[in-house]
């Protein structure tokens, strides 16, 4: 049950979605908006269905809270834990804009997709609240979407009880159906619907690559932004190859692949057990294999890769870039496919803006910028992030980067006063901005391209 309450009551500001109306709650300048259902809770018979509009409600939702994040098995070492517990009921969105804003503002919106590799992550994190942002002057949009065997499932019985759904990729669905609660809703939240910015790090940077492929998302944003997420490259092994997979899970849980109710056991089995110990941690190939993740199905993903080849993609403006010490070092998949992408989109026209993140906050010390250490940055968290332990310096790369994510929601463009100049990227110049180790946004020539374009070839003979 959600807590109802006479609009007003509490003095939190009340906004009409198209599902009913949420109060919310005012702090520090900033309205928010948190626990909103997008779509219907995925349990029961809704477990590997594409996700359902909510049960519409009467009277005034409270909605001060965030929603339970998807169901995993969270790790301690998460780059951002997770706050609150886990769970099947998860479809939820959580809304941010300044409080001074009036609903007919029509402010550019940013809409952030989390990493975790789709099996971890969560849009309840502190690093990843959006009050910071929406202070710049944006709506800042944050939601859920189904993880692990929940997220990215097939299976015989699915497919011939599908009657025309699409199968498999249920968490990018939770992507594409946020996005539409996006361009339904956020006018009434101050936002533009026609100018959505995505973001979106790791594994939510791949879910940016497939949303800028992805033949059913077309329209739903302006602008993208994909921190570590890859050259697009997906894997297209096949529907049946997945449902295999999901065959091998139903078996190692004594459900026999010849079972003409194995569907109806697979959705009885307690959430837990679906996890079945999976995490970023420990999630090393099975054999035979139990757990796939999302593949090109051909309707709701498609080899981005291809298509990003193929000039088959949103020609909106892209922010591009990884970490200096990101997944695979400098000729790794994250800093070599960052690079990749961005001359690619460039060389067809599409306004880029790449950079590297080669910051490491003063309380750390080691050489490198790690994995996911952009975001608070991006985000304007570092205070939260790092606690007493954050400097005037850490403070100020989130002050410059945050900035330029803003600019660029607002006009497809990062620059703006105060800010050192950011130059569209071009292949034969290669100009990237480095958030450099000194403190300061530096734009120049990347130092290791050659490096990374020799690797690249020499790996592809």
């Amino acid at each position: 049950m959600f807590a109802t309450a006479p609009a007003g009551a509490h003095g939190g500001p009340v906004v009409a979605t198209d599902a009913g109306k949420v109060q919310g709650a005012v702090a520090g300048g900033v309205a928010s908006w948190k626990g909103i259902p997008f779509a219907a809770p995925p349990v029961g018979d809704l477990r590997w269905r594409a996700p359902q509009p909510p049960a519409p409600w009467s009277g005034v939702r409270e909605a001060t809270a965030y929603g339970n994040d998807c169901m995993q098995l969270p790790f301690p070492s998460d780059a951002a834990p997770l706050g609150t517990p886990p769970a099947e009921d998860c479809l939820y969105v959580n809304v941010w804009r300044p409080a001074k804003a009036r609903a007919s503002a029509r402010l550019p919106v940013i809409v952030w997709i989390y990493g975790g590799g789709f099996v971890n992550g969560g849009s309840s994190p502190p690093t990843y609240a959006g009050a910071a942002l929406a202070k710049q002057g944006v709506v800042l949009v944050s939601f859920n979407y189904r993880l692990g065997r929940f997220g990215f499932f097939a299976h015989p019985q699915l497919t011939q009880r599908a009657d025309g759904e699409a199968l498999g990729n249920y968490g990018y669905m939770d992507q594409l159906a946020a996005l539409r609660w996006v361009k339904r809703n956020v006018a009434a939240f101050g936002g533009d619907a026609s100018n959505v910015t995505i973001v979106g790090e790791s594994a939510g940077g791949m879910s940016v690559n497939a949303l800028l492929t992805s033949p059913l998302a077309q329209g739903l944003f302006a602008k993208a932004v994909v921190l570590s997420g890859g050259d697009g490259t997906s894997p297209d092994p096949g529907l049946a190859a997945v449902e295999q997979v999901g065959v091998n899970f139903a078996r190692a849980k004594g459900i026999a692949a010849d079972d003409p109710h194995a569907l109806e056991k697979l959705r009885a089995l307690p959430a837990d057990q679906v996890v079945d110990g999976m995490n970023l941690a420990n999630r090393a190939p099975q054999d035979p294999s139990t757990y796939f993740g999302p593949f090109a199905d051909g309707k709701v993903a498609v080899d981005a890769g291809a298509a990003f080849a193929a000039g088959r993609f949103a020609r909106v403006p892209v922010m591009i870039g990884a970490t200096s010490a990101d997944i695979g070092g400098r000729t790794g998949f994250m800093v070599a496919g960052a690079r990749s992408l961005a001359r690619r989109l460039a060389a067809q026209g599409v306004p880029v803006y790449a950079y590297r993140f080669s910051y490491v906050a003063d309380s750390i010390g080691q050489p490198g910028a790690q994995h996911a250490s952009d975001i608070p940055y991006f985000f304007a968290t570092v205070d939260v992030k790092y606690g007493a332990a954050a400097t005037k310096k850490d403070v100020a790369m989130g002050r410059a980067m945050s900035a330029y994510l803003v600019n660029f929601a607002k006009k497809g463009d990062p620059n703006g006063r105060a800010l050192p100049a950011w130059p569209r990227y071009a292949g034969d110049q290669d100009v990237i901005m480095d958030f450099a180790a000194s403190g300061k946004p530096v734009a120049g020539r990347d130092p290791w391209g050659p490096e990374i374009d020799a690797t690249t070839v020499a790996h592809a003979q």
